[in-house]
């Protein structure tokens, strides 16, 4: 199939193709609400085409994307060598990250993780699809296992999730010592109930202390913001 070119708001450009899941409303907003820390090593957790990697990326950032499937991989790359920007692309299965990554190698991770549960019914119509939006191949506590295990004591990862599942994803991450600090849903309208939940965690220190951000709304000039930042200034 023909690959395609989207341009980013932070302006790269992203190759896509229609084998696999393409850029999002979920990795646009996560990238908006993940704060990593200025010269920070940042892991993009089954990255697939490298759509979180390349929104964030910065100068100062040491950036590395892991995905699972070779033909997301290999577009990462093609779009890494568009870019001309110093990140990694690394092919392997979160499962087996102690093979792959160091303990403690990290100082943030970003995650759009598979939403569904594989006995929930939701199905994708591909494979490659499948694998992405199904936890067939990754569970949510394997999930956060992978992201406690590359995470420096005081690293902080930001994932999205579905609002529906995400006392399964506040259970996983606690027991292996990632605390949420904090929390912003997403609505349609004021009106609407979520449709997605963002969360920053911890990895470390006290369970106190979880922020509850006011809701980030679809039809608001700050979302509007997120998707045109050149538009939106000054």
């Amino acid at each position: 199939m023909a690959q395609t070119i989207e341009h980013l708001p932070n302006g790269l450009t992203l190759r896509q193709d229609d084998r696999y899941f393409k850029l999002g409303q979920d990795s646009v907003l996560l990238s908006a609400f993940a704060k990593p820390r200025r010269g920070a090593r940042l892991l993009d957790l089954g990255c697939g085409t490298g759509a979180l990697a390349l929104l964030l990326y910065r100068p100062d950032l040491t950036i590395t994307g892991l995905e699972l499937q070779e033909g997301p991989l290999a577009l990462f790359r093609q779009s890494i060598a568009d870019n001309q920007v110093p990140v990694t692309a690394l092919q392997g299965d979160l499962r087996a990250i102690r093979t792959l990554l160091p303990h403690g190698c990290m100082d943030y991770v970003v995650c759009n993780p598979p939403y569904f549960d594989r006995l929930s019914g939701q199905s994708a119509p591909a494979p490659a699809r499948r694998t992405a939006r199904q936890d067939d191949t990754c569970t949510v506590e394997e999930l956060a296992l992978a992201i406690a295990f590359v995470l420096r004591t005081g690293g902080k990862a930001a994932l999205v999730f579905r609002p529906e599942r995400l006392w399964t994803l506040l259970e996983a991450l606690s027991r292996v010592r990632l605390m949420p600090k904090r929390l912003r849903f997403v609505h349609q309208n004021a009106l609407a109930a979520p449709s997605a939940v963002l969360v920053e965690c911890r990895k470390g220190g006290s369970a106190e202390g979880l922020a509850v951000a006011p809701p980030l709304l679809v039809e608001s000039e700050e979302y509007r913001r997120i998707y045109h930042p050149q538009a939106a200034a000054p």
